[in-house]
């Protein structure tokens, strides 16, 4: 099939026209240089053919999100957007390179660097996730790098929203990174979806080709529909790539979206704990903080101040430590003696002597001598119980694990055993599969007549606790 010639690229105030930079179904994108301030910068002009009322509604909103999001440093940075004298819409973005979408085809990217790439995007689809937005076109040639060789995330959406308006055929050209419901027409894109589409970018990023292609074979848009519909990828071919990563990564590649992570969020945590695994720092989470965005000066000043110590629930004023020292002495048996003048003008101090004791003040002396071995009593068995739920290091245990099964799915779960930031659930399935994971639920698709048995373990920066007790359920027959 012949390729088209660029487009003529327009007159734009304040911009000087260089060459083309790249062309694609929907647009043009040319390297023009801004005169103030100067630097160069690409600029992405919408096709004439293409472009009516609604197309120029849609590029509007997508140019006006882009603009919100580009504040991540894993997004693609907008500086303006406008329609040119010859009708045509424009947005004047960073100066990237695309080279990444053609070195993962031509060489091996190492699994660390790939891992540090999948962090910084996944960051990226999660901040727009947190904004309410899909993405619905991510793959690996809308990861761009800057000068400064920072993965950044491109077109948020414009292509595929003008292929929906235009209903041509041009939307398969992601089809080797969308999720089967998506290929299906189940859902026009979910966070479910972009996990999946998540997926099937850092696969090709470590095998050098899309998860249903096959080297050598028919990879028409047919025969890799057909193939992602039955969600069993290639395998990677890498025997760098760690078991956890290639688990991971079918996971997030399910047929089914409720196994896959259920988040962003959730897919680049366990990337990070595969760094972990591999003996390499941890890729920073770049995740917008909402509390920090939303909180006033005075607000943090407010956070910071001393605070009186607080009253009690009636308003009393706290009992005095003197006063505190007293009650004490009479609960022990014994009463303080006041100051006396004996002799010549000198004061002089008696030691507190023993006194006797009325039947009532005995009574409320063995009621706080036992109210006091109950609260011992109880702080020894809150002792034990957490010398139970917690080995040596203080990783907590796994316990009470349940299980259900239904249509061929079995589902375990069980309750929080006390997690910190940063913890997760390892959990390893008996026929050797295993999964890192926020969630404290874990599902398996199971024939009926097996039985599938688990075990989790805490992962904590790197290091696993005691492993659970193994709970086992068989698949019954229909």
């Amino acid at each position: 099939m012949a390729r088209r010639l660029p487009s003529q690229p327009p007159v734009l105030p304040g911009f000087s026209y260089v060459h083309v930079l790249g062309s694609g179904g929907f647009a043009d994108v040319f390297l023009y240089e801004q005169n103030m301030p100067r630097r160069q910068v690409a600029v992405k002009v919408m096709l004439a053919e293409v472009v009516n009322d609604q197309v120029r509604q849609m590029f509007q909103a997508e140019a006006n999100l882009m603009a919100q999001l580009s504040g991540h440093p894993s997004i693609l940075t907008v500086y303006q957007a406008g329609v040119s004298a010859d009708g045509r819409p424009y947005l004047v973005m960073e100066l990237c390179s695309s080279s990444l979408s053609e070195r993962y085809r031509r060489e091996r990217i190492s699994v660390a660097e790939v891992l540090r790439l999948a962090v910084k995007i996944g960051s990226a689809v999660e901040t727009a996730h947190r904004a309410g937005v899909l993405h619905r076109d991510i793959k690996p040639s809308n990861i761009l790098l800057t000068a400064y060789g920072h993965p950044v995330l491109s077109d948020f959406g414009i292509a595929a929203s003008i292929a929906v308006a235009k209903e041509e055929d041009s939307v398969g050209l992601s089809i080797p990174w969308s999720a089967p419901e998506v290929l299906l027409d189940e859902t026009p894109g979910s966070i479910a979806s972009e996990v999946w589409s998540l997926g099937a970018t850092v696969y090709s990023l470590l095998a050098g080709r899309s998860p249903f292609e096959v080297p050598g074979g028919s990879n028409s848009s047919t025969d890799l529909m057909s193939r992602i519909a039955r969600a069993k990828p290639q395998p990677i071919g890498r025997a760098d790539v760690p078991a956890s990563l290639d688990a991971l990564l079918r996971r997030a590649m399910s047929r089914k979206p409720e196994l896959r992570p259920a988040s962003a969020l959730d897919f680049v945590r366990e990337l990070q704990v595969i760094e972990t695994e591999l003996g390499v720092n941890q890729t920073p989470l770049e995740v917008s903080m909402d509390e920090w965005a939303s909180a006033t000066v005075s607000d943090m000043e407010d956070r910071t101040r001393l605070r009186p110590v607080a009253s009690g629930s009636n308003g009393a004023t706290p009992t005095p430590r003197r006063r505190r020292r007293a009650i004490a002495a009479a609960a022990a048996g014994y009463q303080p003696v006041g100051t006396v003048r004996e002799g010549s003008g000198q004061n002089r101090f008696s030691e507190s002597r023993p006194v006797e004791l009325t039947r009532r003040q005995r009574a409320i002396t063995w009621v706080l001598v036992g109210a006091s071995a109950l609260v011992i009593a109880l702080a020894v068995t809150v002792v034990v119980v957490l010398l139970r739920v917690t080995n040596s290091d203080g990783i907590p245990v796994v316990t009470d694990i349940s299980a259900t099964e239904s249509g061929g799915t079995v589902e375990f779960s069980w309750p929080d055993p006390g997690l910190d930031d940063g913890d997760r659930y390892q959990i390893q399935v008996r026929d050797g599969t295993s999964s890192i994971q926020l969630s404290p639920e874990f599902r398996v698709d199971a024939e009926a007549g097996e039985t599938v048995c688990i075990t989790v373990t805490v992962n904590r920066q790197g290091k696993t606790g005691d492993p659970s007790t193994e709970k086992c359920i068989d698949v019954l027959e229909d």
